[in-house]
């Protein structure tokens, strides 16, 4: 596993490196990096056919994303952590995106509506 700090994350992805987000769904939906792929740690092991080398894991601060790229390093993959995590990324600058969460509306049937 390498240590990628935010100012080499560039040069990891025109070596076609993937970006994996190891957080939650929410947490991935209110920032991430443009172009991350959101695969939350409890679900890996599960998708470890679906990953090549290179990777580079993320998550909000490094820890969870040392845990990921130990996992993929030892399956042979060429791995990398990213440093600090989004919070490390945001702080020097580099924009994240987010993803609108969906609120799945109930449509209003009036003839449910309790009455007083």
């Amino acid at each position: 596993m390498q240590d990628v700090f935010p100012n080499e994350l560039s040069l990891w992805q025109k070596r076609g490196a993937v970006l994996l987000d190891v957080r939650s769904p929410e947490e991935f939906a209110s920032g991430h990096i443009p172009g991350s792929r959101n695969l939350p740690l409890e679900q890996l092991l599960e998708a470890l056919d679906t990953l090549k080398s290179p990777v580079v894991t993320i998550c909000a601060t490094g820890s969870r994303a040392g845990l990921a790229a130990e996992v993929l390093g030892y399956e042979g993959l060429e791995v990398g952590k990213l440093v600090g995590g989004i919070q490390g990324y945001a702080a020097q600058g580099y924009p994240l995106e987010r993803t609108a969460t969906q609120v799945a509306e109930v449509p209003f049937k009036p003839e449910e509506a309790p009455c007083s």
